[in-house]
């Protein structure tokens, strides 16, 4: 039984980032460059909380609004440790990379304050034990994002690249919070600690109310947008916009995998067949397309950024296969991709740091200048391309085995599966082997002297390499029956957060290991490598044909739909302002009431609110005073002048007053007579200045305003009808047997406007003095406009 985790270390670990980067601007005055080594050391202490909680699992949670049973909520899990590690443990070196990246750069109290406060926002993303939480840490993330990602302010494809990614995630994140409004309000909690602890009973709950597959439509729209799977992968390629070591950290070892870790959070409860074929196909279809774009990169970044779509889609296929093999390949694969493609990205800013450039046909035999960076490229690039016996290789090749099992199960289409893996695959080791070209390649003649770089710079990759490098050899050793147990036993114990508590024990036997007999799953590997070797050798042939394949279906291209939407709804926009913005306050006024109306409308509607049916109740006084106000109200509507409208309206006014007087009412008749007498005054006083001919308008028009008005007299109707049904009689009794007792006034009606409503009153007296203010300044300064 593993002990519960510590509230405080919880706390600490999240809220300690965002201290420090609180912190950052007076710390950068003091420090300068080496501000790095100070988030460095944040980061640090973080991962070492992280290590702290590894042998703890369960949730801990203070009261945060009580009456939504919404707590301030952790949980501590597997897969919660796997990446809150990489999350501060990558920050580290990403911190330290970026002493010597970032030097002399302008704008690095920004740049170390947001990047702390996004890996406590990704620690809280990681940690949450509540749907609400984890929404708020989800949206924080996106925030930092955008500020990274446009850390080049004067930059136009910053700016751009900027919007497109808050837009796109953030706009993904709002479809997700409704799938967890739905979830929340079908299980009776918004606690997701409880709903791991019952993951069949939470699953039933929402196959009762039949919400589970928009649930998981909702849902895994928000994992998609945030891990850029297809078609949302518009807005990773230009986040490489970003500094080098943003990308390092965001775009391939963190914020990125927010979404896959979302999807391995939810599996225990949403698992299905639903399931298996939204994610898989989802999957495997951004894996494919994502290759194909790589291979038509002209830099570094852009290769790397395509990349890292195809291996989350390979992630996302991962967590899509129902079995334990699919978890497995999910999990083995977020550890493998983080080390290798975090150290690439690391590479790709050393390369363009020193050389001076990322573009492919610039660069080439950087390994005479740069051998340690070379090195880590071979390491990791192989790893990345999948070749034996690098990290990455293990787990395509459990991808390969789940998709082969799959296909054999299922029959018919999901053979496409094992295929689609295969050609992606194939793709995915010609870029890798495109992108070690620029160190092995001939060096071009316009590429000058190349320095090696500091040791801040190429200490991060080396150690990621290392990391990457370990794992690999791992595979050689089990093979010779000497298996690397730490990493088999963390990832096991990963996998069982993602099966549910009822398939824990599957922890204990994850195993990865170099085939030594033959397998489908073996076969494909071979199929892939021999077919990447054989594009990488046509490399000018494939990339043309890529090319026309791209300019047949130009929807498949990074900015197809996006800018077609944005640039369109502008349009659409401009069109409807000036449909609008017509410069008449009759207009203003009907699309004003149009819209109360409408919302109005749909929420009694949507509610089933029966209207109650009204009596005739009043007695001959009443009813008169009632004819004669309904007249006054037609004669103000046919009105030949201002003057002669406005009286009409007061007749209305003045007939309330009397009804307030028989209604025994007097103080707010004597009320009603005052507004009714000075609104009659300003209205004069203001018309003096008006013509005294209204005008003709169109019948059409005419005719609008006068459905719009019924329809406004209509709903104030029933709102009224709606409102005094409510036991009146209850209020007026609560009214009369408390105003004494707890307000000490025996005037009803002026306790209720000052005591009992008293927030009101303050509230429409606030307007009357703003709008008293408002008038004052405008006939203040009526004499200081620009003359024409």
């Amino acid at each position: 039984m593993q002990p519960t985790p510590d509230l405080w270390v919880l706390l600490a670990l999240v809220g300690l980032p965002f201290a420090a980067a609180a912190a950052t601007p007076l710390v950068a005055r003091a420090l300068g460059n080496r501000t790095a080594y100070y988030a460095a050391a944040v980061a640090a202490v973080c991962f070492g909380l992280v290590v702290t909680l590894a042998g703890t699992h369960g949730g801990a949670a203070v009261s945060w609004v009580g009456p939504l049973s919404v707590s301030l909520g952790f949980y501590v899990d597997g897969l919660a440790t796997l990446v809150g590690a990489l999350a501060s443990g990558v920050g580290v070196l990403v911190f330290l990379y970026s002493a010597g990246y970032m030097r002399g750069e302008p704008g690095q109290p920004k740049y170390y304050a947001t990047m702390l406060a996004f890996m406590g926002s990704m620690l809280g993303v990681v940690y949450a034990g509540d749907l609400v939480v984890l929404f708020c840490f989800w949206e924080l993330t996106s925030v930092a994002s955008f500020l990274l990602v446009g850390h080049y302010s004067d930059r136009r494809d910053s700016r751009y690249a900027a919007r497109k990614a808050m837009l796109v995630t953030v706009g993904g994140g709002l479809f997700m919070l409704v799938g967890f409004v739905l979830l929340a309000s079908t299980v009776g909690t918004y606690s997701l600690a409880a709903m791991l602890a019952e993951p069949a009973a939470t699953r039933a709950a929402v196959e009762r109310a039949g919400l589970l597959l928009p649930i998981l439509s909702l849902v895994g729209i928000g994992a998609a947008t945030k891990s850029a799977q297809v078609p949302f992968h518009v807005w990773l390629p230009d986040a490489m916009a970003a500094p080098t070591p943003v990308s390092a950290f965001l775009h391939s070892a963190t914020m990125v995998k927010a979404g896959v870790f979302l999807l391995g959070r939810v599996r225990p409860i949403l698992v299905g067949d639903h399931w298996t074929e939204i994610f898989v196909a989802l999957g495997l279809c951004t894996m494919l397309v994502a290759a194909i774009l790589a291979v038509c990169a002209s830099e570094l970044k852009e290769l790397l950024a395509y990349s890292t779509v195809s291996h989350l889609g390979l992630i996302v296929a991962g967590f899509g296969f129902t079995g334990a093999l699919g978890s497995e390949t999910a999990v083995f694969h977020i550890l493998n991709h983080a080390a290798f493609k975090a150290a690439l990205f690391l590479v790709a800013g050393i390369v363009a740091h020193e050389a001076g450039t990322r573009a492919f046909d610039d660069l080439g035999g950087l390994r005479h200048d740069l051998p340690i960076t070379a090195a880590v490229a071979v390491v990791a690039a192989l790893g990345m391309g999948g070749v034996p016996p690098f990290n990455g290789f293990y787990s395509k090749e459990l991808l390969f085995e789940a998709s082969y099992e799959f296909a054999h199960h299922a029959g018919g289409l999901a053979w496409l599966a094992p295929v689609v893996a295969v050609v992606g695959s194939v793709f995915t080791l010609a870029y890798s082997l495109r992108f070690l070209a620029v160190f092995f390649g001939e060096r071009p003649d316009t590429l000058g002297h190349v320095h090696r770089a500091p040791w801040s710079m190429t200490g991060p990759p080396v150690a990621l390499a290392a990391i990457a490098g370990v794992i690999g050899l791992g595979g050689i050793t089990a093979a010779l029956g000497a298996p690397l147990a730490p990493v088999e036993s963390f990832v096991g114990w990963v996998v069982g957060a993602t099966l549910g508590p009822e398939a824990a024990g599957h922890a204990a036997s994850f195993h990865y290991y170099l085939p030594t007999y033959v397998s489908p799953a073996v076969v494909m590997s071979a199929l892939a490598i021999a077919g990447g070797i054989v594009c990488y050798l046509r490399w000018r042939t494939v990339r043309w044909a890529t090319r026309g394949l791209l300019g047949a279906l130009p929807v498949l291209r990074a900015d197809g739909w996006y800018d077609g939407f944005v640039y369109g709804a502008n349009h659409a926009s401009t069109r409807v302002q000036r449909a609008l913005w017509t410069g008449h306050l009759r207009t203003y006024a009907a699309w004003t009431f149009v819209g109360a109306v409408a919302l109005a409308g749909f929420g009694y509607l949507a509610t089933g609110i029966a209207v109650p049916t009204a009596g005739p109740t009043l007695g001959a006084g009443l009813t008169i005073i009632l004819a004669v106000a309904a007249v006054a109200a037609v004669a103000a509507v046919r009105a030949p002048s201002h003057v002669a409208g406005v009286m009409a309206l007061s007749v209305v006014g003045f007939a309330v007053t009397v009804f307030f007087v028989l209604a025994s009412a007097p103080d707010v008749a004597l009320t009603q007579v005052v507004v009714e007498t000075v609104t009659f005054v300003v209205f004069l006083v203001i018309l003096d200045k008006l013509p005294s001919y209204y005008g003709r308008i169109e019948r059409s028009r005419a005719a609008r305003d006068a459905v719009i008005s019924v329809l406004v007299g209509g709903l104030v109707t029933v709102t009224t009808l709606v409102a005094t049904d409510a036991s009146p009689d209850a209020i007026a009794t609560y009214f009369v047997e408390n105003t004494v007792e707890q307000a000490g006034g025996h005037n009803i009606v002026n306790v209720i406007l000052v005591d009992f409503r008293g927030l009101d009153t303050l509230g429409e007296i606030s307007v009357v003095a703003m709008a008293a203010v408002t008038v004052l300044t405008l006939i203040v300064m009526r004499e200081r406009g620009e003359t024409p």
